[in-house]
């Protein structure tokens, strides 16, 4: 069961991450999103502030990531 809930969360993390057009708006849904799945992962383990804490700031590194591979990916669209 627990497979199963990891399982879905991921994916609809994965599904809606990095929202957004700016950097600021991509790392903070990111972070936003990384700490709900975190939080609910650390949950099931009997820690959810610190599964929050970590989803939150891999959240923000995979939303900023995120941000700087679709600014190249435009910078090489318009040149």
């Amino acid at each position: 069961m627990k497979i199963i809930v990891i399982s879905t969360i991921l994916l609809s993390a994965m599904a809606v991450s990095a929202c957004g057009t700016t950097t600021t708006s991509r790392t903070g849904s990111g972070a936003a999103i990384g700490a709900a799945s975190g939080a609910a992962i650390g949950s099931m383990s009997g820690n959810a502030g610190k599964g929050a804490l970590i989803g939150a700031g891999v959240g923000a590194l995979g939303g900023y990531v995120h941000d700087q591979n679709e600014k190249k990916k435009e910078q090489q669209y318009y040149w």
